[in-house]
């Protein structure tokens, strides 16, 4: 008897574009605001103390205060939606939502609570009734009900890599022919009492802001954003006459098994992340034009990474970060690099390195926004645990021979 599985599998895989973009940075609340402000080598990072019990810290904050996780998902859903010409429901709509930190915030006001009342029970029961709709991947599923979804849910957690996680996570839906259209990114609203403390104590925090790839980079700072795209096979947007960003040709999702949080020093397992990405992109490293970066602003990240790039690419391969001007969003830094990655593509414009004034590594670092031909991309994530998450996104034939 033959799997159906096996069937999906050994056919031919469909061809995968991105027909829709929503964002929220700490440089704007949508996909125009922050690209204009960031190829205009703007940054939306301040010194701020958001906390009366931690002091000041660069941040990138979008509003004056922390927001929520519910707020920045419903925004760019919609705004990704609209973007792509389509409106709810969306019955037969993968959905791939993931995120690094999920619902912490209001898990650490919970607990707050409960360690000030000391005891569960003295918690009004009120602010206990909806705990179940903070679970990790519940936010994954709230965006399948907000489009009236009743297809796959997937919910990525991989540190960093989370938001290329998604996208390749939705690309293999429709590469494979489960579905003709998803919608992937990651939603990140990290900045609480607990993540701050914990990276501070880890020394990873910069003082004064993020400088990637620079002499004398500080450290990471964290920033909220996120990042949603609409996915669908190239014969559905094309039937639809829908916009094209660009296409998904390959990406790679591979593991150190090294370290709880350093990456291997070596970056054997990243090469080969890269190596296996452009493998099925069937693209060569000089193939690449433009490479956004992973680029945390930290002493061993940006260190690792220049290594690899030297080692894989041409001296010649633009690179930047653009960390320096959102700050580190975490599990939703794949997802925006990804966003500014295909902006890059469609207006043939490099973003560059804001807050790198000298650099440190023999890279072709952008440090003013250019323009250059670009026709291949590559978009690289590095997590805690040594995740390395690989894309690869280049102009859509179809699309540019019009």
């Amino acid at each position: 008897m033959t799997n159906p599985q096996s069937q999906i599998h050994n056919s031919p895989l469909v061809q995968v574009v991105v027909t829709g973009i929503g964002l929220v940075s700490a440089l704007g609340e949508n996909l125009a605001t922050s690209w204009q402000n960031l190829i205009a080598g703007k940054s939306g990072i301040k010194l701020q103390q958001v906390f009366p019990e931690l002091s000041p810290l660069p941040l990138g904050l979008i509003g004056q205060k922390p927001t929520s996780l519910e707020i920045l998902r419903d925004l760019v859903v919609k705004s990704a939606l609209k973007d792509a010409g389509l409106s709810s429901p969306l019955a037969d709509c993968a959905v791939v939502i993931g995120s690094s930190r999920s619902y912490q915030a209001e898990w650490e006001m919970l607990a707050s609570k409960i360690y000030s009342s000391d005891r569960l029970s003295s918690v009004p029961k009120g602010e206990m009734a909806n705990w179940l709709e903070t679970l990790p991947h519940m936010n994954a599923i709230a965006t399948a009900r907000q489009i009236g979804s009743v297809s796959t849910v997937l919910a990525p957690m991989t540190a960093c890599a989370t938001g290329i996680w998604a996208i390749a996570q939705a690309t293999s839906l429709i590469q494979t022919g489960q579905y003709q259209r998803a919608i992937a990114g990651a939603v990140e609203a990290p900045i609480t009492p607990l993540t701050l403390t914990g990276f501070q104590q880890m020394g990873a925090l910069a003082k004064t802001g993020a400088y990637p790839f620079d002499l004398h980079r500080e450290g990471l700072v964290l920033g909220e954003g996120a990042a949603v795209f609409v996915l669908e096979s190239a014969e559905l947007a094309k039937q639809r006459q829908a916009k094209i960003y660009g296409e998904v040709l390959g990406f790679s999702l591979l593991n150190d098994a090294y370290h709880p949080n350093a990456p291997d020093p070596q970056g054997k397992t990243a090469i080969a992340s890269i190596q296996q990405c452009l493998e099925r992109s069937y693209l060569a490293p000089s193939d690449i034009d433009y490479i956004h970066a992973h680029g945390t602003a930290t002493q061993i990240n940006d260190l690792v990474e220049s290594k690899v790039i030297q080692h894989l690419f041409p001296q010649t391969v633009a690179v930047s970060s653009t960390k320096g001007a959102t700050g580190h969003t975490l599990g939703a830094s794949g997802a925006l690099g990804v966003a500014f990655s295909l902006l890059a593509l469609k207006q043939q414009i490099l973003p560059p390195c804001v807050g790198l004034k000298q650099p440190e590594f023999d890279l072709n670092l952008v440090t003013v926004a250019s323009q250059q031909k670009i026709q291949y991309v590559l978009c690289l994530s590095f997590g805690f645990g040594g995740q390395n998450a690989v894309i690869a996104l280049g102009q859509n034939c179809d699309e540019h021979n019009n």
